[in-house]
C-alpha cells in the first residue's frame, strides 16, 4: 500500500489500485468554507421553541426522506411518504417503494441514540454503524442481489451516459472487504479528523458511494451517513436537509460523482464544492424559516398589544391572526364569500369591512397588490 500526504493507494485483486484522497483546493473551498462557518453560527444562536424546533425537525426528516429516496427512483410523491411516515401501519409495507420509506424512517430515528460529540471532538466511523445501517434501510425489500448488512459479491454498475458515463465499482467481495477495512482506517486517520466536519462527512459520503460495497441501498447509506457523521459532530439542521438538496440538483449530483472520480490527480474539489454549496443553501434556508418563526411569534404579541390597547378592534386582530395562520391572500369580496373570512365577516356590512382594510393598510399591517391584500409580514 502505497502512501504520500494527499493519498493512500490500496492495491486490490481485480480492480487495481484504489485511491483514497484528500487532495482539494483549499483556494476554491475556502470562500464557501468561510461563509458556511459564518451562516452556521448566525443559525444556532437563533432563539426557537422546543415545541416549534420539534415540529421543524420533523419536517425537515419528512423531506430528507422523500429525497434521498426519490434520488432513487421511488415513486411516492412527498404527501404519500409523509403519511406513510405518521401511519405506516395502515399502508401495504409489502411494496417495495412504501417498505423504502418505513425503513428510512426507522433509519432516521437512529440519530436518537446517537450521541453527539463535545465540542472540538470529531466522531469515528465503523464499518458495524455502516451496515446497521444498511441492514434498516435495505430490509425486508425484494432484492435477489442485495443481503442487508452484508457485502455484494457480485459485479455491478452505476450511472449512465446523461449522466457522465457509467462507472464500475470494485468487483468482488476480497476487494470490497480490504477497501472497507482500509476507509475506515482512513476516514478516522488524524489527518481526516482534524478537517473540518463538513469535510470529512463528504468524503465519507463520496468514498462509500464509488466503493458501493452493497448489492442495494448504496446511495441511502451513503447519505445516511453523511448526514450520521454532521449530527455526531453536533451540527443542527444541515444533516436533515443535504438530500433534499441533492435530490433538488439531480443532475448536477450524478455529475460530479462522475466528474470527481475521472480526475486524474484524484482531486476531489468537484464533489467537496458541491456539498459545501448544498451546506450553505440549506443554511439560508433554515434562517428563512426560523427568522419567519420568531417573526410570527413576535407579530402575534404586536398583534395582542395593538388589541388590548384599543388601535384595532378585536376582529381586526382576528383578522390579522388568520391571515398569519393561513398565509393566504384576499380580496374584499373575500371577506364574505370565502371560509374562514366570512365567519368573521358575515354580519358586518361592505362599508365596515372595507374601513377594517384601511385602518390595517394605514397602520401598515397589510398591504395591497393589485385587488388583493396581504399580511405584512415585515411590518416590524
Amino acid at each position: 500500500m502505497a502512501q504520500d500526504y494527499y493519498h493512500i493507494k490500496v492495491p486490490t485483486f481485480k480492480s487495481g489500485n484504489f485511491v483514497f484522497s484528500r487532495k482539494f483546493s483549499n483556494r476554491m473551498l475556502q470562500p464557501y468554507r468561510i461563509e458556511a462557518k459564518i451562516l452556521y453560527d448566525t443559525v444556532k444562536d437563533l432563539p426557537i421553541l422546543p415545541s416549534l424546533a420539534s415540529d421543524l425537525e420533523q419536517e425537515l426528516i419528512r423531506r430528507s426522506i422523500f429525497g434521498t429516496a426519490a434520488i432513487e427512483g421511488n415513486p411516492l410523491t412527498e404527501e404519500k411518504v409523509g403519511q406513510i411516515i405518521s401511519e405506516p401501519n395502515s399502508f401495504d409495507l409489502r411494496a417495495n417503494a412504501e417498505q423504502e420509506i418505513n425503513n428510512l424512517k426507522k433509519v432516521y430515528d437512529l440519530f436518537k441514540k446517537i450521541e453527539i460529540q463535545k465540542s472540538g471532538k470529531m466522531p469515528r466511523l465503523t464499518e458495524k454503524l455502516i451496515k446497521e445501517a444498511h441492514k434498516v434501510i435495505t430490509g425486508k425489500i425484494k432484492n435477489e442481489y442485495n443481503n442487508p448488512g452484508n457485502y455484494r459479491n457480485h459485479i455491478v454498475k452505476v450511472g449512465n451516459k446523461e449522466h457522465g458515463g457509467i462507472y464500475t465499482p470494485p468487483k468482488c467481495l476480497a476487494d470490497i472487504k480490504t477497501l472497507m477495512k482500509e476507509f475506515i482506517k482512513w476516514i478516522n486517520s488524524d489527518d481526516i479528523m482534524k478537517l473540518d466536519p463538513p469535510i470529512r462527512a463528504a468524503l465519507a459520503h463520496y468514498y462509500l458511494g464509488i466503493i458501493h460495497p452493497f448489492g442495494d441501498g448504496n446511495g441511502r447509506t451513503a447519505r445516511w451517513i453523511e448526514a450520521a457523521l454532521l449530527h455526531q459532530s453536533g451540527i443542527k439542521y444541515v444533516p436533515l436537509m443535504l438530500s433534499n438538496f441533492y435530490y433538488g440538483n439531480i443532475d448536477d449530483y450524478f455529475l460530479t460523482f462522475s466528474k470527481t472520480i475521472k480526475d486524474k490527480e484524484n482531486d476531489v474539489t468537484h464533489f467537496l464544492e458541491f456539498m459545501l454549496i448544498g451546506f450553505i443553501e440549506s443554511l439560508k434556508e433554515i434562517k428563512e424559516r426560523i427568522i419567519y418563526i420568531i417573526r410570527v411569534l413576535s407579530l402575534r404579541d404586536y398583534f395582542s398589544f395593538l388589541s388590548k390597547s384599543k388601535l384595532i378592534t378585536r376582529r381586526q386582530n382576528d383578522l390579522l391572526l388568520l391571515l398569519l395562520d393561513k398565509n393566504i391572500n384576499f380580496t374584499l369580496k373575500d371577506l364574505y364569500d370565502q371560509t374562514p373570512f366570512n365567519l368573521l365577516y358575515r354580519k358586518v356590512s361592505e362599508r365596515t369591512a372595507r374601513r377594517d382594510i384601511n385602518v390595517l393598510k394605514n397602520k401598515k399591517l397589510i398591504i395591497s397588490e393589485g385587488k388583493k391584500y396581504k399580511l405584512n409580514i415585515n411590518t416590524l
